[in-house]
């Protein structure tokens, strides 16, 4: 269009102050619209490129149900990488047979680059909790798939292949905290490098556990005696907060670490705060400690026990309840 207004239009000949103004003002209409177009387009493919992740991340990591057996759940989490919808942190709350199990972990590494590892430790997890009878045999079962997954990871990224990889296999390892959650609110857990979750009460804050953990899955194999840990109870009205070392290793800009444990005991002071409140009140008060820059992904897992609270609406033989004893009322006798 401008070309052509410049060589048929007789006004854009002229060389008059008024046909300089008039042709300035064509080729900035034009050179206008067509950076008007190209950024419609563009926000298109953006607007594409969004949905396409939003629904990769339902399938990975996808939301949790607001209650499980009885528990009250809230979860999030925050990928390190600007513009990344997940990142390299786990979870996932089954209701089994067995009791309701529990998956929290941590990937190497942060955003993108991760994604591949999460999805191997988490498609598996997902079919060995309801086939495994033992904690123990789900983290072996997730222990071969992250195995598998690196072996194939080895062969794309043979030098043969010409590709740089991201980050050498060798080095890569997975920290993973399993729960199991009874009916009575027995908890077992087997650990490995992952950091203890905290029990929040009416009566303060503590580590569910103290104990070591055993090294990170991938650089070492498990021991061949693995069994599941009782770490402690969860009374009912207490709740559980799982997290990722990217919350307590989260530092402000003097350098000072994220103060976790305060900020539980604040948000449960004056009453028993929902998992959502907890939820909320953690990533508020992380973002604002790390000026909403933080540099590790960021994932938070808050449960709390109703059962009791529940009973009432809870149908017998429900997984991880126990079915009620039944009762014959007695014969009455008339005088």
């Amino acid at each position: 269009m401008a070309v052509t207004f410049k060589l048929a239009c007789p006004l854009a000949q002229q060389t008059g102050l008024e046909a300089r103004i008039v042709t300035s003002a064509v080729f900035f209409a034009v050179g206008t619209g067509l950076v008007l177009h190209v950024r419609r387009a563009l926000l298109r493919e953006l607007r594409q490129a969004r949905a396409v992740a939003g629904a990769a991340q339902s399938v990975l990591l996808r939301p949790l149900p607001p209650r499980v057996d009885g528990l009250s759940l809230a979860a999030a989490q925050l990928s390190a990488d600007r513009g990344a919808a997940v990142g390299g942190d786990l979870y996932e709350v089954t209701a089994t047979e067995h009791g309701v199990r529990v998956v929290m972990g941590d990937v190497r590494g942060h955003g993108l680059a991760a994604l591949g590892t999460v999805a191997a430790v988490l498609g598996s997890f997902r079919e060995a909790v309801h086939d495994e009878a033992e904690l123990a045999g789900v983290l072996r079962r997730l222990e071969r798939a992250l195995a598998r997954h690196l072996r194939e990871r080895a062969r794309a990224e043979h030098p043969s292949t010409g590709r740089e990889p991201d980050s050498p296999v060798a080095e890569e390892f997975v920290t993973v905290l399993l729960l199991e959650i009874h009916a009575d609110g027995e908890v077992h857990a087997l650990n490995c490098g992952h950091p203890w979750p905290y029990l929040v009460s009416a009566h303060g804050v503590e580590p569910l556990a103290r104990a070591d953990p055993l090294p990170p899955l991938g650089p070492f194999p498990l021991p061949a005696d693995l069994t599941a840990a009782r770490v402690g109870r969860l009374p009912s009205g207490d709740a559980l907060v799982l997290y990722t070392d990217g919350v307590e290793d989260a530092r402000d800009t003097h350098g000072g670490f994220f103060p976790l444990p305060a900020v539980l005991a604040e948000a449960v002071r004056d009453r028993t705060a929902s998992p959502q409140t907890l939820l909320r009140t953690v990533f508020t008060r992380l973002r604002r400690h790390t000026g909403e820059r933080p540099a590790d992904d960021v994932a938070v897992l808050v449960l709390r026990n109703d059962r009791s609270l529940s009973a009432h609406v809870r149908s017998p033989g429900a997984p991880g309840t126990a079915r009620p004893a039944t009762t014959h009322p007695q014969p009455t006798k008339h005088r």
